[in-house]
């Protein structure tokens, strides 16, 4: 269960060649709350997304397709998001996420395009000896983001589950309205 968490955010792929990579995509992105999907220069057939994606994500969440980055359009003041293994990237765990963000990965066989590292605002990448599946990628990023921007009790000091329940959020303080005496 998603709890409070902040902003929003969306995901997409450059240049994605498995239809059973996006469809996990999608899926993911349904489960973790995204508020769009999108793909840039597709290499698939769109209609066989649907393969692995058994949440009917694209019926649930925005999906939109772009032919290349410069077509790229993204709400005012988000802030777009390169996953990649690149040197000079932010690891995953030392990342603040945006509080509006698009992630977007990179191709199976490939990374993301010059045209699209340059239109990021950061490029973050997941510490780990080697690459993972896009699919994998994408789920650890919204994960993530899940983590540091939803709202969960703090981990306990000892292996198991949290030994309280969530702190009520304050709400601030509460002014008293004056209503109008009557004439």
């Amino acid at each position: 269960m998603i709890r409070n968490a902040r902003g929003y955010f969306g995901i997409g792929v450059e240049g994605i060649s498995k239809e059973q990579n996006v469809g996990t995509i999608a899926r993911s992105a349904h489960s973790f709350g995204a508020n769009f999907f999108f793909t840039i220069d597709p290499q698939v057939d769109v209609e066989l997304l649907r393969i692995s994606d058994t949440s009917d994500a694209f019926d649930h969440v925005p999906y939109y397709e772009y032919a290349s980055p410069a077509e790229l359009e993204l709400p005012d003041k988000c802030a777009l998001v390169g996953v990649e293994l690149l040197d000079g990237a932010i690891e995953l765990p030392s990342f603040r996420h945006p509080l509006r963000a698009a992630y977007v990965l990179g191709p199976e066989m490939g990374s993301l395009s010059p045209a699209l590292a340059r239109r990021c605002d950061h490029i973050i990448q997941i510490p780990m000896k080697f690459c993972v599946n896009v699919g994998v990628a994408g789920a650890l990023v919204m994960y993530d983001r899940l983590l540091s921007m939803g709202r969960f009790a703090d981990r306990p000091v000892r292996a198991g589950g949290p030994t309280e329940d969530l702190p009520e959020k304050p709400t601030g303080h509460r002014r008293k309205v004056r209503t109008p005496k009557a004439p």
